[in-house]
């Protein structure tokens, strides 16, 4: 799995894909079997997942956006048609930063994506109207081809010991431990088309249950409009503007120490909440009435003190474009800061190296701190439909993670799997059902956080199956390290983990590359067998689940615009929702904000697009976006 370091500021996209696939362990040698037929390139989707231990890589290049020209192909290759045409390099490693993640939350190691408008621009607050994008065309892309003898893959039988920590249901209701009775809380719904990515009976899985996305009868898509990034000032450099959520009535998104409603189809403002300070992380999810909840600073940063802590924790109203409250809380005298935070069961939840923090949604009222006495704390939660808490024992050296699930308005712990110890970090994938990802021993090695997957059963506290995720085979990513439930790339339902694979060399002519999505059985573990091809020149990555489907974005060829698909649950056939212009205009900016790295949401022909940090840019020529929505018309 690799997760793509954000590029420095001024730069666009460059070309690259996920990196080469690493070297498998050999087999002892064997008599010759027979010939068998010819095999595409790219992972064997065949097999069970083999372990992602020790995979060191370097540094890479970003993947390379769709408007980029591809350098000529190879001396004495046949010349390509549609696709990416580039000449085989020499092998490099894949991206990430390796062994790390990245730095404290709000805090980007290296300035991301997100570059603000032109010089001149109102500062911060930025009430700009939003401008029709222009309408071009031509552009070109580029890709990797990876050499014929690297596609050859000695396939080994590797062991792995199983990591089984003890499962507790806790069935008391008073209980003395304080560590079995504090605890945090996260999660809620996603609001409009996003109820999340899990299934509520989950068990036998593979059928389609009719999601609700409607087919558009053209799946063509024009621009709807486009918010103009923020001017940032030179002291400030980067800023968090995470956040955005999506209702019947309006399209919300953070701005630079505000969160602007605007209308879903025309873009034009409808409210703007300020805020004390920059935010600093949001939850993606929605209460049943669409209420929001971030996290921001308590002022805006200065040159003399350019950071004041993710103190505020504030719950705002989509439908009146209204703060309902700000909480904030203490460790001994000092302001407690937040990581992360989620709504689940009518509680928002906050968690961070001090510990959790949970509110009732109703009327803000504290509802659990840390303790002075306590030897554990809460480094974040999960939410959604179910409460969970990572809560971490232990000194660095010998670090105990429990996974709890929780009553979110008492934090009572009702049920709970302690892995084993020495795993530093886990992020929680899905609550219903319970799937949390860890990198197991740093053997990831390429900075996804994800070296395997523990499917839970969040009644009993008992390990259901560990699923090893090997970081060359599969492209998903969690910040296991912070934000606790940011996980990209993945889906969860129909009681399946559904992931996309790395990219690989395509099949077709040319020097193209692609990628799949396959499905991995939360009760055995294996492959089911079901597996939806991006197609020549695409690579594909689940969004959602939509009842039993899957609801996924393409990112498009040089000369193609990207498509959300439908993924049936029981056949896996694809059905197109939604097409976006082929324009170099429009490829440029879809080009700037991949899934990996940025903010997607579609609903009934729908999709918005959106960046997750803004960043100063001293070229004029640049047009650089905040958002971007793109429409059906029916």
């Amino acid at each position: 799995m690799t997760q793509p370091p954000p590029p420095p500021p001024n730069q666009p996209p460059q070309g690259g894909g996920f990196g080469p696939p690493q070297d498998q362990p050999q087999q002892p040698p064997q008599p010759p079997p027979a010939q068998p037929p010819a095999q595409p390139a790219g992972p064997n989707l065949g097999k069970a997942p083999e372990p992602g231990y020790g995979y060191p890589q370097a540094p890479g290049t970003p993947p390379q956006g769709p408007g980029t020209p591809p350098p000529a192909p190879p001396v004495g290759a046949p010349q390509p048609g549609y696709g990416y045409p580039q000449a085989p390099p020499t092998p490099q490693p894949g991206y990430g930063y390796p062994g790390q993640q990245p730095g404290p939350y709000g805090q980007p190691p290296t300035p991301p994506y997100g570059q603000p408008g032109q010089p001149g621009q109102p500062g911060y607050g930025y009430p700009q109207a939003t401008t029709p994008m222009p309408a071009q065309a031509g552009g070109t892309g580029g890709g990797r081809k990876i050499n014929a003898s690297m596609a050859i893959i000695v396939a080994a039988v590797v062991a792995i010991a199983l990591i089984v920590g003890g499962g507790v249901w806790y069935a008391s209701s008073s209980g003395k431990d304080d560590d079995k009775t504090t605890a945090g809380s996260s999660g809620g719904t996603s609001g409009k088309g996003g109820k999340g990515g899990t299934d509520e009976k989950g068990g036998s899985g593979g059928t389609s249950s009719g999601g609700e996305e409607k087919v558009p009868s053209d799946p063509s898509a024009k621009v709807l409009f486009q918010v103009p990034a923020p001017p940032v000032s030179k002291d400030d450099s980067t800023i968090v503007v995470a956040g955005s959520w999506l209702t019947d009535s309006v399209y919300a998104k953070s701005g630079i120490a505000q969160i602007v409603g605007y209308d879903p189809d025309k873009g034009t403002k409808l409210w703007t909440i300020p805020l004390a300070g920059p935010v600093c992380t949001a939850s993606r999810h929605l209460t049943e009435d669409n209420k929001a909840v971030v996290v921001h600073e308590p002022a805006m940063p200065t040159k003399a003190d350019p950071s004041h802590g993710c103190s505020q924790v504030a719950l705002i109203d989509l439908n009146t474009g209204k703060t309902v409250w700000t909480k904030s809380a203490k460790s001994g005298d000092q302001p407690m800061s937040f990581d992360n935070v989620t709504i689940s069961g009518g509680t928002v939840a906050a968690g961070g190296t001090s510990g959790g923090v949970a509110w009732d949604i109703a009327d803000g009222k504290v509802l659990w701190s840390p303790k002075a006495t306590d030897s554990c704390y809460d480094a974040g939660y999960g939410g959604g439909e179910k409460l969970v808490a990572v809560r971490k024992c232990g000194s660095y050296d010998a670090r105990q993670l429990n996974i709890q699930t929780l009553d979110p308005k008492t934090g009572k712990v009702l049920s709970e799997y302690k892995m084993a110890k020495g795993i530093e970090y886990a992020g929680i994938v899905s609550t219903n059902p319970l799937v949390v990802a860890a990198d197991v021993g740093d053997s990831a090695g390429d900075g996804s956080g994800i070296s395997d997957f523990f499917s839970i059963d969040n009644k009993t506290g008992q390990l259901r199956t560990r699923i090893s995720a090997p970081g060359e085979q599969y492209a998903a990513r969690c910040d296991t390290i912070s934000k606790i439930e940011q996980c990209s790339g993945l889906a969860v339902g129909n009681d399946r983990i559904y992931i996309p694979t790395e990219e690989h060399e395509g099949g077709g002519e040319g020097y193209s590359r692609t990628n799949e999505i396959v499905a991995l059985d939360l009760a055995t573990g294996k492959q089911t067998g079901q597996r939806a091809d991006a197609g020549e020149g695409y690579t594909i990555t689940p969004l959602r689940m939509d009842g039993g489907n899957v609801i996924a974005y393409k990112s498009p060829p040089y000369d193609k615009g990207g498509q959300i698909v439908s993924i049936d649950g029981g056949s896996f056939k694809q059905t197109k929702l939604l097409e976006n212009p082929a324009t170099e205009a429009v490829r440029d900016v879809e080009g700037s904000m991949l899934p990996d790295y940025a903010e997607y949401l579609y609903s009934q022909g729908h999709l918005y697009m959106s960046e997750v940090y803004a960043s100063e840019v001293t070229s004029s020529d640049e047009k650089e976006y905040l958002a971007i929505g793109f429409g059906t018309s029916g």
